[in-house]
């Protein structure tokens, strides 16, 4: 299935997020995403419904309680970018 991604690899339509649709979207970036990284885009896509908004970096850690340098560990990079990314979320800005 060919996903329709932007620039930055956000689904053009977000509306289409299905969790399959995570998992493609991983597949394609070469990310293996594990059951942790699925819990972590499932709360975090939880938070955006609520507030209508993504969550800082800080919130987020206090949010699931995992300390933000283990998140970074654990997805090599900002956390919040491909947690947006594959929860079909908007892209983060500012400081995330």
């Amino acid at each position: 299935m060919e996903l329709e991604r932007t620039g930055n690899g956000y689904l053009v339509d977000p509306t289409i997020w299905t969790e399959d649709i995570m998992h493609e979207m991983a597949k394609e970036d070469d990310i293996e995403l594990t059951e942790s990284m699925v819990n972590q885009i499932l709360i975090a896509r939880k938070y955006f419904e609520e507030n209508s908004s993504v969550p800082p970096i800080r919130t987020f850690a206090k949010v699931i309680g995992i300390d933000k340098k283990i998140l970074f560990k654990e997805w090599l990079t900002g956390p919040m970018k491909p947690i947006t990314k594959y929860g079909g979320m908007p892209q983060p800005t500012g400081c995330v």
